[in-house]
């Protein structure tokens, strides 16, 4: 089975890992120990979507790109990543406490729509991308912002800053044959009931399949790979006992409690 095609059967090979059995006993009998996998369950069925990159896009919409102090004109867009430990999965109806990570001061939310592939490829033609995307969710890239911000002024990698443990909370994959393509819809982000982040997907800078196309000229694709889409203007800071909620018209809400 090629590996840009495996999610048929992602399913029962998620199952076998979560209980321990996925890698045959020889293999097991080679490994010095266990790493868990990681999987987001699928809206409506017991399916559960392996998680094999998680990449984001900076900048994305024109308004953020200037509060972040960049010019908001259409750049060639540029991309980070973060480890797949990062996520940490938030049931609909659920305010799960969200904890506020060491070395920071200024932790920020940043609301955005995560795309999910499910077919993988290279140098995809921007026409046929969406073709790649197997559902979308949302979910919020959480940021050191202070760590980040000394990072970028040293001139060094600010991973410290974005890949840090559950820096990428998220809702359930819902499948493209459940919501269809997010092109256009609110998406906006409360604290403690105060809108934050009100804006459209529309306003994107780099659509979701020209991120998809792009992203394929740097990186050959597979199947689990998730892609935050870039966060609206307003992004700010949140303290402990802060409530975070999420909205993007049709997707179930996401909420959590930073503590």
């Amino acid at each position: 089975m090629q590996r840009r095609d495996f999610f048929q059967g992602s399913a029962v090979v998620a199952a076998a890992a979560v209980s321990g059995c996925a890698a045959p006993a020889a293999q097991q009998q080679r490994t010095p120990f266990a790493v868990p996998a990681t999987f987001i369950p699928v809206a409506g069925s017991d399916q559960l979507f392996p998680v094999r990159r998680i990449y984001c896009i900076g900048r994305n919409y024109a308004a953020h790109a200037i509060e972040r102090g960049s010019d908001p004109t259409r750049e060639p867009p540029f991309f980070f990543q973060k480890p797949t430990d990062a996520i940490q999965f938030v049931a609909v109806g659920t305010m799960p406490d969200h904890p506020y990570p060491p070395m920071t001061k200024n932790y920020h939310y940043e609301a955005e729509l995560v795309a999910a592939i499910g077919k993988g490829g290279r140098d995809i033609p921007m026409a046929q991308a969406l073709e790649h995307v197997w559902g979308y969710t949302l979910g919020l890239d959480m940021t050191r912002r202070d760590l980040q911000n000394a990072m970028g002024d040293q001139k060094k990698p600010w991973e410290i800053g974005k890949s840090f443990d559950r820096s990428a909370p998220l809702g359930p994959i819902h499948t493209v044959a459940q919501t269809g393509h997010f092109t256009q819809g609110a998406i906006w982000l409360k604290v403690n009931g105060q809108l934050k982040q009100n804006a459209n997907l529309n306003q994107m800078i780099w659509s979701v399949a020209e991120q998809v196309s792009k992203l394929s000229e740097a990186f050959e694709l597979f199947p689990g790979d998730i892609i935050y889409s870039g966060t609206p203007a307003n992004v700010g800071p949140v303290v402990p006992g802060d409530v975070i909620e999420m909205h993007i018209d049709g997707l179930p809400n996401l909420s959590v409690k930073v503590v």
